[in-house]
């Protein structure tokens, strides 16, 4: 014990560097054919194209008995504005208005066709042992008032991202989908339909072609084995308009097969979360500099910082991910009207792209 207590202390004061160019050039030299190669293995789910390596719980000690960088003032204290009353403003709104709100961390409520579809959705005080740092723009009560169809979009079992409490509330006409491995379980706390899919399935939602996408992440829940669940992203297709919801994910090869696959994204809801530090962090989250490389590489025409002002779920605060996101704009000379910056229940109107 004694043993072990000495060397958890002597990882406190080894910082670990990391290379951002070495790891950026072992990504962008992964084979695209991978990402629709088998992916599970005896019961055990793994991302073909880049392997996440193993000991990743003497990883997590080592994170946990390092120093923690010190933040300024302004990027400790850091969080969205809260627009209330998101209910009564989506009942003004015209039935046939498309819109995308953002709810608070992953979870997005959107209309597309008069259908409702909301992602990952998280309206508890805690994910498991974080606790919330700024309110949900709904309640679960709430959750009643959606007065159309209701499609729920899981991206993989972290408890940030499949919360029980809030599944349990959902309507029962709520159809969720989830990745494989999660529908027994999502069953067991929701009454409603649960579909399951595995990445590259297609499936037409009330006039929505959904598509579950690869994601560079990995999954684990208690009682539920490391990567014995799938986890993914999502495409949703309208006849005007393209979203892909980007779950949880790394930077990986994939964002440039999905623009080649789907040259017409309108709207990029891509993860700003947990990046510090980077040499834990950076084969599971993406910091901003690599949301930005995913917009572009994805082609997007706006760009939807996820994940952040909710949870401090890393060494970085909650804010820093906009923060940061506003200072690579100003610096890279980006341009603004493309990277839509949403306070929490704010109401973007989708706008149409047309097709020809």
């Amino acid at each position: 014990m004694l043993l072990m207590v000495s060397l958890l202390s002597s990882c406190l004061f080894a910082p670990k560097t990391f290379d951002e160019h070495a790891w950026r050039k072992r990504v962008l030299a992964r084979n695209p054919a991978d990402l629709y190669a088998p992916h599970e293995n005896d019961g055990v789910f793994f991302t073909p194209w880049l392997r996440r390596s193993e000991n990743r719980f003497l990883a997590f000690l080592r994170w946990r008995f390092s120093s923690t960088p010190r933040y300024s003032d302004e990027e400790e204290a850091y969080l969205p504005e809260y627009i209330p009353d998101l209910i009564d403003r989506i009942n003004a709104l015209p039935k046939e208005k498309d819109f995308l709100a953002w709810i608070g961390h992953a979870t997005f409520l959107l209309r597309l066709n008069g259908v409702f579809v909301l992602t990952d959705p998280m309206l508890s005080e805690r994910a498991l042992l974080p606790k919330r740092l700024t309110p949900p723009a709904l309640s679960k009560k709430d959750l009643a008032k959606l007065d159309a169809p209701l499609h729920i979009l899981i991206s993989h079992n972290h408890y940030d991202h499949l919360d029980t409490d809030t599944l349990e509330a959902l309507p029962d006409h709520a159809h969720v989908h989830v990745p494989l491995g999660l529908k027994e379980y999502v069953q067991g706390v929701h009454e409603g339909r649960v579909s399951e899919h595995d990445w590259w399935d297609q499936v037409n939602i009330s006039g929505i072609l959904l598509t579950s996408l690869p994601a560079q992440h990995w999954s684990r829940r208690i009682w539920q084995g490391a990567n014995t669940k799938l986890w993914s992203s999502y495409m949703l297709q309208t006849k005007n308009c393209v979203i892909y919801y980007g779950g949880d994910s790394g930077y990986f090869i994939g964002y440039k097969e999905f623009a080649r696959k789907y040259p017409a994204i309108d709207y990029a809801l891509l993860p700003t979360t947990a990046y510090h530090p980077r040499w834990f962090m950076h084969y599971s989250h993406m910091n901003v500099e690599e949301s930005i490389m995913a917009f572009q590489d994805l082609n997007a025409r706006y760009f939807v910082p996820t994940q952040w002002g909710t949870f401090r779920l890393g060494d970085n605060p909650a804010g820093l991910p906009l923060l940061d996101l506003n200072r690579a704009i100003q610096k890279q000379h980006l341009d603004e009207n493309r990277y839509l910056r949403p306070q929490l229940g704010e109401i973007i109107p989708l706008q149409k792209r047309l097709r020809f």
